[in-house]
């Protein structure tokens, strides 16, 4: 497995995302197997696992927290903060919570959930527009001194915060979702990563599965899957957005390859800071995504695939309305 850097903390070049193992893409997936997925995925050289406390809630967390208990370690385990969920009764509020009391009080009970006695890399999962970001930064300064924290990020932020986050106490990694059918991030994003020294983990690397061609027009979503309700899978949007599953499949025919491993190979290919963190459930699966860091994909490849997907109009937002109005801050 190759490695790669976020800011100084070194992991694999593909992570393994967790969030659907216990929710989200419809029901949650068996918990045994879910714990022979992940202790796979280390005995095949994945280091950097991510979860968050919102993921179930807290579910997600112990499920990694045990699977990882014995490889402690040898491997990396991200999770994010920010969510209003009540502590003791896994209730949900309405918004975020990044008060600094809130969030110490937050690893300390990731702490006990995930079996450690450190978080590698916390994230802020969304930005709390009533708590300034170097606020949030102080707290989580505070958590590094103690040793409980080593590193941190932000999730789903904008360039300012960014900024001014990493002026109070340096990040090493900023998440956001990034892949052929979303780049977003192309906006500004990579450029300030790359001028500050701060890594990139792309989240939905394969467009919520879409960039896999394992999604066709007849697909069904469960009805808990979160994907029913984002509009660049509304049956309209979702006919538009084939021509990008089609230029992926075209060029994986031609290399040998699955589109799943060219969707990757191509993200990997961006910058030596990225680190995908594709999720799935299935092991077949995990072994499918590891390909692709082997698989090479020259600069004639990269120029095609990009000036094709450039001539893609993507239609639908990435996320549902209510949702977006929480990135970016």
């Amino acid at each position: 497995m190759q490695h790669r850097k976020l800011g100084t903390l070194e992991v694999s070049a593909l992570g393994l995302g967790c969030m659907s193992m216990t929710s989200v893409y419809g029901p949650a997936a068996d918990r045994d197997q879910m714990i022979a997925l992940i202790r796979g995925a280390v005995d095949k050289g994945v280091t950097l696992f991510d979860t968050a406390e919102a993921y179930g809630p807290f579910e997600n967390e112990t499920l990694l927290g045990e699977a990882l208990e014995p490889f402690r370690n040898e491997v990396r385990i991200a999770t994010k903060f920010g969510s209003d969920i009540d502590l003791e009764t896994g209730a949900r509020g309405a918004g975020t919570n990044s008060r600094p009391e809130h969030i110490k009080a937050v690893v300390e009970a990731m702490l006990q959930r995930l079996r450690t006695d450190r978080i590698d890399l916390l994230y802020q999962h969304r930005v709390d527009p009533d708590v300034p970001i170097e606020d949030v930064a102080g707290a989580v300064s505070d958590l590094i001194d103690a040793g409980k924290v080593l590193h941190w990020g932000l999730s789903e932020a904008g360039l300012g915060t960014i900024r001014r986050a990493h002026a109070v106490k340096p990040l090493s990694a900023v998440q956001s979702e990034y892949s052929l059918f979303w780049r977003g991030p192309e906006s500004g994003l990579l450029d300030l990563l790359e001028e500050i020294g701060v890594g990139f983990v792309p989240f939905s690397p394969l467009g919520a599965g879409f960039l896999t061609g394992q999604i066709t027009m007849d697909t069904v979503f469960a009805p808990d899957d979160f994907r029913n309700f984002v509009p660049r899978f509304a049956p309209e949007a979702r006919a538009a957005n084939m021509a990008l599953v089609d230029l992926v499949r075209t060029v994986a025919d031609e290399k040998g390859a699955t589109p799943a491993q060219i969707a990757l190979a191509w993200l990997l290919a961006q910058s030596p800071s990225i680190v995908p963190i594709p999720g799935t459930t299935r092991a077949h699966r995990l072994d499918e995504n590891l390909g692709a860091v082997d698989l090479v994909l020259t600069a004639e490849d990269l120029t095609r695939i990009t000036t094709a997907a450039d001539a893609i109009s993507v239609e639908g937002d990435r996320l549902p309305e209510a949702v977006l109005t929480m990135t970016g801050l």
